[in-house]
């Protein structure tokens, strides 16, 4: 199985794509979508449908994984975020693909065994876990802890989370 993970956010949208073993998969590719201020927000979402609609193209992944929505103090927050999930749901939905949704402590269950894991936990134990040479950028973690989470729920072994399909 391939996944693409997607950690979306309007300006630093972190994605990665993993396949095989959960227990031991391959990192295909990560990164962090990365879009100007100067951009405004419409654009913004337009470039990363475009650039994940690439991905997808790509690489060809079997399903997507996301991030849930997360309780945050600002509405204006909340709903820039919403907007760029929908830009990641919807670059999916293009091409026919099981969306996946996972809430961040779940995410940091399966990857720190910690639900109140900080960022710099994720990065360094997703650095240990794929043998990383480099600890990578916040965003990219998150999205490669994300890929990881989905990987292990799909491991009968391993499934200690669940998993509810969007799409």
């Amino acid at each position: 199985m391939r996944v693409l993970a997607i950690d979306p956010a309007v300006r630093n949208t972190g994605y990665a794509i993993l396949e095989g073993d959960p227990r031991k998969p391959t990192v295909i590719t990560y990164d962090v979508i990365h879009v100007p201020k100067k951009i405004i927000q419409s654009g913004a979402l337009s470039a990363i449908r475009s650039h994940l609609t690439n991905l997808i193209q790509q690489y060809q992944p079997d399903e997507v994984a996301v991030e849930g929505i997360i309780f945050v103090q600002s509405h204006r927050t909340a709903i820039s975020m919403g907007a760029a999930r929908a830009a990641a749901l919807i670059a999916a939905a293009d091409y026919g693909l099981p969306v996946y949704e996972y809430s961040p402590k779940k995410i940091k269950m399966a990857v720190v065994g910690k639900g109140t894991a900080d960022k710099a936990q994720v990065a360094f134990m997703v650095r240990a876990l794929l043998g990383l040479a480099e600890t990578p950028s916040s965003d990219a973690a998150d999205a490669l802890a994300i890929a990881l989470a989905h990987l292990q729920s799909a491991d009968p072994l391993r499934a200690k989370l669940l998993d509810r399909r969007l799409i």
